[in-house]
């Protein structure tokens, strides 16, 4: 029987955010074409069950970081004898924790080519983490590190996340591969127009409204507030528009809070977590633009799926996320400030064509659906096998 390919994470469903997702569309078409994914993530007392392969280990919650868990692999002696037992042909680690560590183990038990994804500015997380410890974030940098170091292959989905790798301590190869979006095919260029107005109405927008949107994790390091204050400014200019927020994290009752504190009830939603892919669609084509103040994040999905959904972003300056935007041609780059986040808004509110243009070039170059992508990684998954295969016959 043919062996799985291993996929390593920390998070997976019902977590939602953009690396699960990124796991979840390498299970799917690896499926899809044939091969067998294999899914290693820290267990989850909501169970979801894919039509693959899922092993679960041992795990608590992690504090102020809810719905996200930590695994504890040396609490659960059935998951190492689960890893030595299940053929796998090559493990792709995407991310350097507790899934991670069991990804290691088992490339090295297997004899396996190690395959790590660095999707994420891990110290930003740690240092908001160990606020009250930090001298533990140098101690958790040094074993991340580590395990980079002893992978045979480091991908990185976007060419500017190499500077946080090298910043980090990491000199080894880098290879860019991108993420894909599972949105990109769900309208042509020519029906998205009226897929956005649809939206839009179905959402109860006033047509003199600008539509606003924000998804991701509800936490600092993202510029949530950032956003607030930006609505402040904008309703105190008298700029009509609707807010919608969607999405989890430590930081919402902080927002909640301000929006309560300065009267923004009646121009914000704030939906929580958005599962179904179909209504989040939706919530990205009824808005004009996206906001997204964050320097904490490498190469966003959120980005790429407002993109496919006609959905321009306005970005700060010298953000790694910023890289893929060409300022007044398929996004709008600002300062990180919300007085500079208002008044691009403002200037957006009052050119509407802007957006259309803006929307329809973001389409074009920043979406890239995960059936391309996975042709790809499929590609270069069959060659670093049979690489190492060849080095190892030969060592």
């Amino acid at each position: 029987m043919q062996p799985f390919t291993g996929i390593f994470n920390d998070s997976f469903p019902p977590i939602i955010d953009g690396v699960s997702l990124a796991v979840q569309n390498y299970a799917r078409w690896l499926s899809a074409a044939g091969q067998r994914p294999c899914v290693v993530t820290p267990r989850n007392p909501i169970a979801v069950e894919p039509p693959y392969p899922v092993l679960r280990y041992f795990s608590l919650p992690i504090a102020n970081r809810e719905p996200y868990r930590y695994g504890y692999p040396k609490l659960d002696f059935k998951i190492w004898r689960r890893l030595r037992e299940t053929r796998m042909r090559l493990v792709h680690c995407h991310c350097p924790f507790s899934s991670g560590r069991l990804g290691a183990y088992t490339a090295r038990k297997q004899r396996v080519p190690l395959i790590a994804t660095f999707h994420s500015k891990f110290r930003d997380d740690l240092e908001h983490s160990f606020e009250k410890t930090p001298w533990m974030v140098n101690i958790i940098m040094r074993r991340i590190l580590d395990f980079f170091n002893v992978c045979d292959h480091v991908w990185i989905p976007q060419g500017a996340v190499e500077e946080t790798v090298r910043e980090y301590g990491f000199r080894g190869k880098l290879t860019v591969v991108e993420n894909g979006n599972d949105l990109a095919s769900l309208y042509s260029a020519d029906d998205l127009p009226m897929a956005k107005l649809s939206a839009r109405r179905g959402f109860g927008i006033p047509d003199g409204a600008i539509s606003l949107l924000f998804v991701g994790q509800h936490i600092l390091e993202k510029g949530i507030i950032v956003v607030a204050k930006t609505l402040k400014i904008l309703k105190s200019q008298g700029i009509d528009f609707r807010m919608d927020f969607i999405g989890q994290g430590y930081a919402l009752p902080q927002l909640e809070q301000y929006i309560r504190e300065n009267g923004l009830e009646d121009k914000c939603t704030i939906h929580g977590v958005v599962t179904e892919r179909d209504q989040l669609a939706k919530h990205y084509a009824a808005a004009d633009v996206f906001l997204f103040p964050s320097f904490y994040d490498n190469a966003p999905l959120v980005i790429r799926e407002a993109a496919a959904m006609g959905t321009p972003s306005v970005l700060p300056v010298g953000s790694t996320a910023s890289e893929v935007i060409r300022d007044g041609v398929n996004g709008l780059l600002t300062g990180a400030t919300p007085e500079q986040y208002a008044a691009v808004v403002k200037h957006v509110a009052e050119n509407r064509d802007v957006c259309a243009a803006l929307g329809m070039k973001a389409r074009e170059t920043l979406t890239r659906s995960w059936d391309d992508v996975m042709e790809e990684v499929s590609q270069r998954y069959s060659e670093i096998i049979e690489m190492y295969n060849h080095d190892h016959r030969n060592s």
